[in-house]
């Protein structure tokens, strides 16, 4: 019985560590996209994504949810943009988040696509 919990607990700790890996910048032909450039120097640098993806994310003020307005054109979520990079071949894809206009975080992955 105790083996059996060993190997679990190797397969949990192997499919964490098997995720995206936070990288501080991104190398393109254009240049080096790093945390804090802009939308337009991400695309100036790197071109277009090969994948975009869009989603509202809930806005937080002093650790609470702000409700949606009732009688307001403003919005309780703010625009979050995942821009996916499939490198030249045999370098691992790359995703970058861009939140309020600017690049928030980019990510490595772990394995080819």
């Amino acid at each position: 019985m105790g083996a059996q919990i060993r190997v679990g607990l190797l397969l949990a700790v192997m499919l964490l560590l098997s995720g995206p890996v936070h990288a501080d910048s991104l190398q393109c032909s254009g240049g080096t996209v790093q945390e804090g450039d802009t939308r337009a120097s991400l695309l100036q640098k790197c071109g277009p994504p090969q994948l975009q993806d869009s989603f509202c994310a809930p806005v937080f003020q002093n650790k609470a949810l702000v409700p949606a307005p009732l009688v307001s054109n403003a919005a309780s979520c703010e625009q979050i943009d995942d821009w996916t990079y499939d490198r030249s071949q045999g370098r691992l894809a790359a995703t970058v988040r861009i939140r309020a206009g600017a690049v928030q975080s980019i990510r490595i992955q772990r394995q080819p696509r």
